[in-house]
């Protein structure tokens, strides 16, 4: 079942709405990029086709890179910023050891903006308050606030879940409270919420047993925003990156049941398989990956420490966490997320068959701005496939 049949189907258990018609998609559907009109892909090298929203394709500029598989001994060229129709399998890549510019530069090289007038719900990657890359770098948070604030974002408000550590407390030591009062912005701590505050999402597609529950501040949100990191996961995840990074917005218990999503997740064969799962109930308005630092092992708190130096940016989580793969490969990284090809890992396997994004590494689609990216750039295309 694809998203789209999924939203009209799942029931939002803890309250009365049913998405079941598609007038009642719910604001999360409305987030998705519409439709291309259907447009003849041609078959020259010059042009690489994105997939656009549903399935229709559309043919990228003839300036653009053929795909993420182009001759990696190739000069480095620049290019094009993305549009909005082209959303899918487009991922931003700015070399820079700089978070405050490398997040600047890499929205603005994506070159559309979903944020303007919106209410935001910013979702950071506070699962410890270890430091980056266990969590999100407080340079890379000041950046993105600056930057929604230029896109003319409305009211921001970020929310988190720590799956290590006490929420409140790993939000204190990172400083996201000082920071919220000195820059204007709203926190919620995700394990505050009552048991209305949660919409329990259950689907018999799914491999969660008892579906699983997300904030009724994430399905009600105007735009979507993630900051996720670069590493392995030695949990049972073998990364996280963006997609994983969505489980933090799935509740670890809700009163009324006592039931632990999270002890079910973390057990289950089907955790890679259950990652990708809780992101279709949203569509995100932008994700930026912090790179600058990875780990190659270990995490998500701590491991080996290595530096790519990159920003990536995005909406499709698929292509991004592509990417991140690619580059984990690059600097070696554990067997499993070694293993076979990219688009065979289960988290993005998965999501995938849900549709959430590029349907493979033909769809990856690297936009660089500069010789120092594209030289990067073009390292990691062939590790893509």
């Amino acid at each position: 079942m694809n998203r789209r049949a999924f939203l009209r189907h799942a029931a939002l258990v803890g309250g009365t709405a049913v998405l079941a018609a598609c007038g009642g998609q719910g604001n999360q559907a409305s987030q998705a990029p519409a439709p291309a009109s259907p447009t003849a892909s041609p078959t020259v090298r010059s042009t690489s086709t994105l997939l656009a929203a549903g399935s229709t394709r559309v043919p990228l500029p003839t300036s653009a890179p053929t795909s993420t598989v182009a001759d990696p001994t190739a000069t480095p060229s620049r290019t094009p910023q993305a549009t909005a129709d082209d959303w899918r399998g487009t991922v931003v890549l700015v070399k820079t050891a700089n978070r405050a510019e490398g997040v600047r530069r890499a929205v603005e090289l994506l070159g559309v903006n979903p944020i303007q007038g919106k209410k935001v719900l910013l979702k950071p990657n506070f699962n410890s308050a270890d430091p980056a890359p266990g969590s999100t770098h407080p340079d890379t948070l000041r950046a993105m606030i600056t930057q929604l604030r230029e896109m003319g974002a409305g009211a921001i408000t970020l929310g988190e879940r720590s799956g290590m550590g006490d929420t409140r407390t790993v939000m204190q030591q990172l400083g996201a409270f000082d920071l919220a009062k000195e820059l204007g912005f709203e926190t919620v701590v995700f394990d505050d919420l009552d048991e209305k505050g949660w919409a329990l999402i259950q689907s018999k597609d799914d491999h969660w047993k008892r579906g699983f529950a997300v904030p009724r501040l994430l399905l009600d949100a105007e735009a979507v925003v993630q900051i996720c990191n670069l590493k392995t996961h030695r949990y049972g995840g073998h990364f996280t990156l963006s997609l994983k990074n969505s489980v933090g917005f799935a509740a670890k218990q809700i009163a009324r049941t006592g039931y632990n999503y999270m002890t079910e997740l973390h057990g289950s064969p089907d955790q890679r398989t259950m990652i990708a799962e809780i992101n279709r109930v949203y569509a995100p308005a932008l994700v930026v990956m912090d790179s600058v630092e990875a780990f190659t092992n270990g995490g998500p708190d701590r491991g080996n420490l290595v530096r790519p130096e990159v920003i990536l940016a995005g909406r499709d989580r698929i292509a991004l966490d592509a990417v991140g793969v690619a580059i984990l490969r690059l600097f070696g990284t554990t067997p499993e997320v070694s293993a076979g090809r990219v688009f065979e890992q289960a988290q993005i396997a998965r999501a995938v068959e849900l549709e959430l994004g590029a349907r493979g590494p033909q769809d990856v689609r690297i936009l660089t701005g500069d010789d120092a990216s594209a030289a990067f750039s073009a390292k990691i295309r062939p590790l893509i496939t």
